[in-house]
């Protein structure tokens, strides 16, 4: 029997947590580095995955497939396709940074607390939701994901409401109230859209009678499972419904603002560029491959969400006052990019979206950390706060202006590669609707360029003239991840050919072609 990889690379950092949870009180700094060493070994087991997954190869590979409930059809199933193993590679790379940027974020003297672990609790709960992040991406069967799709929630919430951002303008009992109030929200949230998910789950077995990816779509493509139009719509529109949920999708997005905002800078991370990532890898996992008939009936109305999600996140971000709530926003529109891209059926709108992915993931957290190490320093997110910080801690600024200037996909840097194919599929397709998501670019120039002038230029404000430059583990955390942005933007290749094999079979999922260009002929 070969080494079940798949399953390592999510148990992996499942007995991390445990281990790290288990560390004496006394033993914090030992803690720390558990799940640290813990992470980068989990980056390694996901690059051995990466190296060994076979662009041109069967669709799902290093598949593991054992009988677990019997009696229902329920199976432990894993496989990944090129676009599963990109979202794993991203996911094991980002944790690590997680970790280094909170070192701190837990401390007993940073949080004032006396509470059971705070530190141990902390890094355990980060090591939980990335296995249940990874084993989502390489669950093929639908319960199996459903399960880990609603319990990664379980260790959100303690991180967003027991171990939130200090850096706020009201007292300490505002802030905890606040943040609780983030917490509950995002859980309930979430919590409504699984619900609505499960009676679809229960609803698919009814049909297919079993839970199975791979049988479900098989089945479907040979026209053995005959599943009725109206049905097929109903269960669609019950796993949609909590994707969009987690994506976040307007108008289903507005615990995301809360949550980011009172949640620390690396669990902010945590949130739009991990576990987010789960919703918008969902549709294209289950909903274009399980109710293809139905995702072309739902596009319409799909797309336009998507579009408000564009301009109105933009929108938004512009009149923030709130740096981490600016990135908020900014993640709103984003995601409306994403979808808009998996949703115009066309190869470069889903390259681009599965690009998008990982590369707003890679911006987003090297901005919103730099951002983080920000506020740590001044103890406030208010960006009016802030004034000619590039005069006294230029690495900071620096790094900061790249990261910002990743996030309106400047061309150079990795996202402009993401938004370029999704806006060319999507105006091959729908033009008016590609025209008009062009705006969210101007819009997003604008925001960045204002958050950076009003926090790095100008006059020196004495709340900052004494602020220090980025520390070593500071730039240990910032530099990969620039040079990242940097490597993808100029050269995306590596990444284009492992996604692009499966966004073809997606779209021979949903029987789509390429709109052919018109060329006037010549005379």
């Amino acid at each position: 029997m070969s080494f079940p990889l798949l399953t390592a690379t999510a148990a992996l950092p499942a007995l991390g947590a445990i281990a790290t949870a288990a560390v004496p009180a006394a033993r914090r700094v030992a803690a720390k580095w558990l799940a640290l060493l813990v992470s980068l070994a989990t980056l390694v087991l996901a690059a051995v995955v990466l190296v060994r997954f076979e662009p041109g190869g069967d669709r799902y590979q290093l598949t593991e497939s054992h009988s677990w409930i019997a009696d229902f059809g329920v199976r432990y199933e894993l496989g990944v396709d090129g676009i599963g193993v990109a979202l794993v590679a991203l996911t094991a790379l980002l944790i690590p940074f997680v970790i280094l940027a909170g070192w701190h974020d837990a401390d007993p003297h940073e949080t004032g607390s006396s509470r059971w672990r705070p530190t141990q609790g902390f890094f355990a709960l980060i090591l939980a939701v990335e296995a249940m992040v990874i084993i989502s991406f390489e669950a093929t069967d639908v319960f199996l994901f459903y399960i880990f799709f609603e319990a990664m929630l379980i260790p959100m919430y303690f991180l967003i409401g027991g171990f939130g951002d200090r850096a706020h303008e009201h007292g300490d009992a505002v802030a905890a109230t606040q943040r609780s109030y983030a917490a509950v929200k995002f859980l309930l949230y979430n919590l409504a859209g699984g619900l609505i998910m499960l009676a679809a789950v229960i609803g698919l077995y009814v049909v297919a009678g079993n839970f199975s990816l791979q049988e479900i779509a098989e089945a479907r493509a040979n026209g053995s499972l005959d599943m009725a139009t109206s049905t097929e719509r109903w269960l669609f529109l019950g796993f949609f419904f909590a994707f969009a949920v987690k994506a976040p999708l307007w108008p289903l997005h507005t615990w995301l603002p809360n949550a980011m905002g009172e949640a620390t800078a690396p669990v902010a991370v945590l949130i739009t560029a991990v576990v987010d990532k789960v919703g918008t890898f969902a549709m294209l996992r289950f909903c274009l491959q399980l109710f293809p008939e139905a995702s072309k009936w739902a596009t319409p109305v799909i797309l336009v969400l998507a579009l408000i999600s564009i301009i109105y996140g933009a929108l938004l971000a512009v009149g923030q006052r709130d740096i981490k709530r600016l990135v908020a926003y900014a993640s709103i529109s984003h995601f409306g990019f994403i979808i808009l891209g998996i949703f115009a059926m066309t190869s470069q709108g889903q390259s681009g979206a599965t690009l998008y992915m990982v590369n707003h993931g890679i911006s987003t957290a090297a901005l919103m950390l730099v951002a983080g190490f920000l506020i740590s320093r001044r103890g406030s997110r208010l960006i009016a706060d802030y004034g000619g910080v590039q005069k006294v801690a230029p690495v900071l600024a620096g790094t900061f202006l790249i990261g910002g200037l990743a996030t309106l996909s400047l061309p150079g840097l990795a996202p402009f590669v993401s938004e370029f194919l999704v806006l060319v599929g999507t105006f091959s397709r729908y033009p008016a609707i590609g025209i008009i998501a062009t705006f969210g670019i101007v819009l997003a120039a604008l925001y960045t360029l204002v958050l950076y002038q009003r926090t790095m230029t100008g006059p020196v404000k004495s709340e900052v003239s004494e602020m220090p430059d980025l520390r070593v583990r500071e730039l240990l955390v910032v530099a990969p991840l620039i040079a990242l942005l940097i490597f993808l933007g100029v050269y995306p290749k590596p990444l284009t050919d492992i996604v692009n094999p499966a966004v073809q079979q997606t779209m021979s999922d949903v029987h789509k072609k390429d709109p052919k260009p018109e060329v006037e002929a010549a005379k």
